[in-house]
């Protein structure tokens, strides 16, 4: 019992000091900024959850689409992974269909392979996105809304 005591007694200063440890911590709760309207249609908002670094060598984003916006046609150096949390969205790759995806759905695509997605036409959507940080996003090529509208149509069936 004593010898418990004495553990007890020992680890008590060094179990506070580990407490008082700081941590950076972030929240996909937020809502983020407005994107500037460059390689989108209608509207969006972006919160850098988290950044790469030396010691993590990807970035986690939370994107929020409202219902009738897309992203333009991308790719990734580094694969992608998108963890959809709330809302419809729809999701393409080059020369594959169209998918809407919902709230719950988790997607991979892989590095250099263009694709996009965005909100569906009555849907709000939000993603945590999570790629390399070494390189940034090419866009490749415009989603026009006649197009988004070709999509929506055809997923409606």
């Amino acid at each position: 019992m004593k010898n418990l005591l004495i553990a007890f007694l020992l680890a008590a200063p060094l179990s506070v000091l580990a407490q008082q440890k700081e941590y950076a911590v972030s929240s996909y709760l937020t809502e983020g900024a407005k994107a500037p309207n460059t390689h989108y249609i209608g509207e969006a908002w972006l919160n850098g959850v988290l950044s790469a670094d030396s010691e993590t060598p990807y970035n986690v984003t939370k994107a929020t689409f409202k219902a009738n916006s897309t992203l333009d046609w991308h790719k990734h150096s580094t694969p992608q992974v998108l963890i959809y949390v709330k809302g419809e969205g729809y999701y393409q790759e080059q020369g594959k269909a169209p998918v809407i995806l919902k709230a719950g759905d988790v997607i991979k695509c892989d590095k250099d392979v263009e694709h996009w997605h965005s909100s569906t036409k009555d849907s709000d959507v939000t993603y945590l996105a999570l790629y390399g940080g070494a390189e940034p996003t090419t866009w490749t090529e415009v989603v026009t809304q006649e197009y988004y509208d070709s999509v929506a149509e055809l997923l409606k069936k």
